[in-house]
């Protein structure tokens, strides 16, 4: 699984070369957190990570070179993803 972290890592970092790799790699992690703890509240059967992988490239797809621009408006996010993650 860490490597998919890292592919997917990389696949942001190459969508917005406005992130860190640190602040990269944590937008994956929660990411991936955030659409397997939802799939789980919505009673939907654990589907491994290929589940969220596919999701989570769709959304770096749809949305990764505007990352950092949501972090800041969303106090979810901006606490983990605010300037002392450089």
């Amino acid at each position: 699984m860490q490597r998919k972290i890292n592919e997917l890592t990389q696949e942001l970092l190459r969508e917005n070369p406005e992130l860190t790799e640190e602040k990269a790699r944590t937008w994956i992690e929660l990411l991936v957190s955030d659409f397997e703890s939802s799939y789980a509240k919505a009673g939907y059967d654990y589907r491994g990570f290929g589940a969220a992988e596919k999701i989570v490239r769709q959304w770096i797809a749809s949305y990764g070179s505007r990352l950092h621009e949501f972090a800041t408006s969303n106090p979810k996010y901006a606490h983990l993803l605010n300037d002392r993650l450089h």
